[in-house]
């Protein structure tokens, strides 16, 4: 269980599925079925669903490329973070907001693996969650051309050390979008 105490509930955290992330993402498609599926399952059973968006150089605020792409559209009173860096938690208020709703586990989408996903599952751990990565629920662009491998592989990869990370008193791993349950919340 999560080392932070007082934080019993889950959120599903989307990272970065913005158009100038995911115009070449590999397997596109089936990634953003998989995510928009996530984010119904999330919605109908109560659990936060908390949006991340990144700027940068490649996507600055306002452009087309920084919007999120037009299948997934995030809900009134779902909390949007804005990010500078890789890791969705450094120099921004994610923190506060899942302390604010008591979430110390996360399940984890978006883009890009090798990048953001990454340094986002490692900061979370870091800092106390609880975090699960869908295995079938992230992607990255082909990044051949700077010496990194296929992106399958990058993805294959990153799915197989996330399924056997471990820290004290955390649990990781991975999960298919099939297998993800989140618990229905019942009004207190």
């Amino acid at each position: 269980m999560t080392t932070l105490t007082g934080r019993p509930h889950t959120a599903l955290l989307v990272v970065d599925v913005q158009n100038g992330v995911m115009e070449t993402a590999h397997e596109r498609e089936t990634v953003l079925a998989n995510i928009i599926t996530l984010v119904d399952r999330a919605r109908a059973a109560g659990t936060e669903v908390v949006w991340v968006q990144h700027t940068s150089e490649e996507l600055p605020r306002g452009s087309r490329t920084w919007e999120y792409v037009p299948e997934l559209v995030r809900a009134e009173g779902e909390p949007l973070v804005h990010k500078e860096y890789g890791d969705s938690f450094e120099d921004t208020d994610l923190e506060e907001v899942l302390a604010a709703r008591g979430v110390g586990s996360l399940v984890v989408a978006g883009a890009q693996t090798d990048a953001c996903i990454r340094s986002t599952l490692h900061g979370a751990l870091a800092r106390g969650y609880d975090v699960a990565l869908v295995a079938d629920a992230h992607s990255t662009e082909d990044l051949t051309a700077y010496g990194a491998p296929p992106p399958g592989q990058v993805i294959a990869h990153t799915n197989l050390y996330w399924k056997y990370q471990t820290a004290p008193g955390r649990t990781a791993g991975t999960v298919e979008t099939a297998e993800v349950e989140f618990e229905v919340k019942t009004p207190a």
